[in-house]
């Protein structure tokens, strides 16, 4: 899922990415998420749900956010099996975090856990575990 070829004010576009492994699942968030990602957020939460694992979300290249964003973490938050781990927030989102509330709903991480890199059906892909990007080895990506 890729949002726009650019954002609203000329900054970096939008993009969300669903990564699932077998423990637990990772949307990546970059650039603009505001209304324009709508419909691909909406898509990401429901695989997410949809996949009942433990889901944590890389937000550190966010650039902007706006309600929609907002929305989706609660969104997450509401319906993840275990408390929504956000990874990185830059200052922006931790200020949309804490003035909405979500944070208590929210647990913020500044180490990144790393990616689970064993595939949905709980096999190992071999991979040695030291590509931390998004459609690196291992991931179940889902885009």
């Amino acid at each position: 899922m890729a949002g726009p070829e650019q954002g609203l004010d000329g900054g970096e576009p939008g993009s969300v990415h669903v990564i699932l492994g077998s423990r637990k699942a990772r949307v990546v968030l970059t650039g603009e998420v505001d209304a324009e990602l709508g419909h691909d957020l909406l898509e990401a939460s429901a695989d997410v749900e949809a996949s009942g694992l433990p889901v944590e979300v890389d937000v550190r290249n966010v650039t902007f956010m706006d309600s929609t964003g907002v929305a989706f973490l609660a969104r997450l938050a509401s319906r993840s099996p275990s408390k929504l781990v956000l990874i990185r927030p830059p200052d922006l989102v931790r200020f949309l975090i804490q003035v909405t509330s979500i944070s208590q709903v929210l647990t913020v991480v500044e180490d990144d856990p790393g990616i689970d890199h064993t595939l949905p059906d709980g096999s190992d892909d071999g991979s040695d575990g030291g590509d931390d990007h998004p459609g690196g080895p291992g991931g179940g990506l889902v885009a």
